[in-house]
């Protein structure tokens, strides 16, 4: 049973950006809750804020008239009368609500729940008012609650059954897929996506991907753009979001890891919110089911492979269209148990245009792509990968000239991690918007979110108005929103460690997997010597309760 908790950083080390000293404070910025707040107390409230209810009406009952019942009458009118209406919901990662409402007698009820994990509890109930319960389960999944009232005076006992989702969701890598290339008309007619225009990804029946998924982790790349804009990528069928998981410019192929929702016809829909048309490619590695698989578990930022120093690696860079190998499993606080890792994927001094791609090992190089980058740039993205059965993976320069990499482990999955993916509820949201207040500053950082108790948050993070060069952290904030508000905050230590690089006039995105502090914030540094606009899409969180 999955029970421990494990709760440590995840960020990634800056690839060639030094730091250097200085103290900076806060900028006073209010932290947001976002913690999927779920109603537990009323089912149309909780279906408002977006829960999944599961109902389970009075027609639905099972009578069963007592054999010894003190009163033969009462048995038979108790019988024809006495019912039961079931509605439950998933309130957390592996939390669950049941509200159940009896009618048909005005005798106490004894109430036996048996929660389809083997466990049963009896509670003391009436007709006038709901019975409110709560339940927390080893592993997500699906389970069946029974709910068993007797009345004492006649021994008529009803019966009624409801089946529950927990809120949250299990990871099952998948070899890198290619879902969607619109340059050769992969999983769509040939054609580039017009401005202002969507295509659909087809997630379900993919691969090895059940009909069951929630959410999916793709490798999203824009690329032949001819003008500005932004990608928004959202569930089929679900309120689009006024966040952006792709920003470009002219010219570029840009790449961003997205963990995006899965409508119930088990599509994607990719929105280019622009002013020319792009073509767009979706390489899957993943997806999320509710279902025991795979947790989630962060680990301090570590650094496996610096081919400038020969770390994990042969020292110096890697050959035009040449890979090698990372040992991953069993290396560096990974268990050999891991099925995926987490990583920050950085390429530094490439000689030519090109491309990086990671995948296990013991299989061929497969099409989708990972980090895209032009001659002389550092760039870096996050990636999620399955390992190979000897615990290792394999990253290839696609470019025909040689690149340094760097490659940062951030967390892994494994079976023995209880830490599932929670979806923000009922979209992603937009956290911050500097260019709606002020810019972040030099050297100085901002705190966000409040979302205490939970392994890891889920942000798009992307950096805009540049003016020189520099890097984004993303740490643990060891303060709460109260200390802010009441000024007794100690400004967190600057943190060693990059999430995303910038170079002047660019805006740059990447998605960031990181731990809150003790208190539910999270700290973004501007590890710059400018001014920048910091733009936070909030997507998800990894719980464990």
């Amino acid at each position: 049973m999955r029970k421990r908790r494990l709760v440590i950083a995840a960020t990634a080390i800056a690839a060639g950006v030094g730091l250097l000293p200085g103290v900076a404070q806060a900028q006073a910025v209010a932290a947001d809750p976002h913690k999927a707040a779920v109603p537990d107390t009323d089912p149309a409230a909780a279906e408002a804020a977006g829960a999944e209810v599961f109902s389970s009406l009075e027609d639905r009952t099972t009578l069963t008239p007592g054999p010894a019942a003190k009163n033969r009458a009462a048995s038979a009118s108790a019988a024809d009368a006495l019912s039961i209406r079931l509605h439950g919901w998933g309130t957390s990662a592996h939390g669950v609500f049941l509200h159940s409402t009896f009618k048909g007698t005005e005798n106490p009820l004894d109430v036996t729940i048996a929660w389809g994990d083997g466990t049963t509890e009896a509670f003391p109930a009436g007709t006038d008012r709901p019975l409110e319960s709560r339940h927390s389960y080893a592993e997500v999944g699906e389970y069946t609650i029974t709910v068993t009232a007797t009345d004492p005076v006649s021994n008529t006992r009803a019966t009624n059954t409801v089946t529950v989702r927990t809120k949250g969701s299990d990871f099952t890598p998948h070899a890198p897929l290619r879902l969607l290339d619109t340059r050769n008309g992969t999983g769509v007619a040939k054609g580039k996506v017009p401005a202002n225009w969507y295509t659909s990804v087809k997630v379900t029946g993919q691969g090895t991907v059940p009909d069951n998924v929630t959410a999916v982790v793709l490798n999203l790349t824009v690329t032949n753009t001819t003008d500005s804009g932004h990608i928004i990528a959202w569930g089929s069928g679900r309120t689009k979001p006024d966040t952006s998981s792709v920003n470009y410019t002219a010219g570029q192929t840009v790449p961003n890891l997205v963990i995006m929702p899965v409508g119930s016809d088990g599509r994607v829909n990719l929105d280019n919110v622009g002013w020319g048309s792009v073509d767009l490619i979706a390489d899957m590695t993943g997806y999320f089911t509710p279902a025991a698989a795979n947790g989630y578990k962060a680990l301090s930022p570590t650094r496996f492979v610096d081919t400038r120093e020969g770390k994990g690696a042969a020292k110096g860079q890697v050959a035009g269209q040449g890979s090698f190998g990372v040992q991953v499993a069993g290396v560096g606080g990974v268990p050999k148990g891991a099925t995926a890792v987490a990583l920050n994927l950085t390429v530094t001094n490439p000689h030519e245009a090109g491309h990086l791609t990671v995948h296990p090992s013991g299989q061929a190089t497969p099409t989708a792509s990972n980090l895209n980058f032009t001659a002389g740039q550092t760039v870096a993205n996050s990636v999620i990968v399955p390992i190979g059965p000897d615990g290792r993976i394999v990253v290839r320069n696609g470019s025909w000239k040689p690149a340094d990499v760097v490659i940062d482990v951030n967390g892994y999955y494994t079976p023995d991690s209880n830490a599932a993916y929670v979806p923000n509820h009922p979209i992603p949201v937009r956290d911050l918007d500097t260019r709606e207040s002020k810019p972040l500053a030099a050297r100085d950082y901002l705190h966000r979110l409040n979302v205490p108790g939970v392994e890891a948050v889920v942000v798009n993070a992307t950096v805009t108005n540049t003016t020189g060069s520099g890097h984004l952290s993303v740490a643990p904030d060891p303060n709460s929103p109260e200390q802010y508000e009441n000024g007794t905050a100690v400004p967190p230590a600057r943190p060693t460690s990059s999430n995303l690089n910038w170079t002047a006039g660019k805006t740059v995105a990447n998605l960031v997997q990181a731990r809150p502090g003790e208190g539910g914030t999270v700290a973004f540094w501007n590890q710059g010597w400018e001014n920048i606009d910091l733009i936070i899409d909030y997507f998800g969180h990894y719980g464990t309760d």
